[in-house]
């Protein structure tokens, strides 16, 4: 039985990547980098560390230089995130939540990013969601399952129970590791592994979810 669906954040229920992208495009030429649309494709689901490490490509930096650099990242990232509205909100995803609350299922945000609460806040989208696990729990970052571990132990749900909703093959790995299944929003060759493969959530609906995952 189904109980519980878990959301990925960015590029799921809306499109901050593309704020990402910008904010990390900023970092980079201050620092004399070159960032493109494709290394950014590479940071899709994984921690800000990691990023920041993709993004010097081997570049020698300290700890106190890495933290730095990610705070000058996240204070970009936020002077875009603050101008959201729930207009922001990917097509379909409203709907779907709106479906899961009717039918008292739970949900929650399962993001890597420690701005998670406040995107969710921009969305309005506060009351549709029982629990957010982000970037700031005590966990390794997804492809590591312990981010949607630690959101069935909140809902009180165990793994199996719940169905994860993902757009990275990072967040797919971890799902799959958790024990969950996963539906994978975007192409094939990026999700591929997921059980159900969609392009997006426009025009998705609950019944049509459930008779899909059998």
């Amino acid at each position: 039985m189904i109980h519980a669906f878990l959301f990925d954040l960015d590029g799921v229920l809306t499109d901050t990547s593309e704020f990402h992208y910008q904010a990390w495009k900023r970092l980079a030429e201050e620092l004399g980098l070159t960032f493109t649309r494709q290394d950014n494709e590479a940071l899709r689901g994984v921690s800000r560390r990691q990023s920041l490490a993709l993004l010097l490509k081997g570049r020698p930096v300290s700890e106190v230089e890495a933290e730095q650099m990610m705070e000058r990242k996240n204070r970009y990232y936020l002077e875009l995130v603050r101008q959201m509205q729930p207009g922001d909100l990917l097509p379909g995803a409203a709907e779907l939540l709106g479906e899961l609350r009717s039918a008292n299922l739970r949900t929650a945000i399962v993001s890597s990013s420690k701005n998670a609460p406040l995107v969710v806040e921009r969305l309005g989208i506060a009351e549709l969601v029982d629990w957010i696990v982000d970037g700031n729990a005590p966990a390794r970052s997804k492809p590591a399952p312990d981010l949607f571990l630690l959101a069935a132990e909140k809902l009180h749900l165990p793994p199996n129970a719940c169905v994860v909703v993902e757009d990275a093959a990072a967040g797919i790995e971890a799902a799959h590791a958790a024990g969950m299944r996963a539906i994978g929003l975007g192409p094939h060759e990026r999700v591929g592994a997921a059980d159900l493969v969609l392009p997006n959530l426009h025009g998705v609906h609950l019944n049509t979810l459930l008779q899909q995952l059998g």
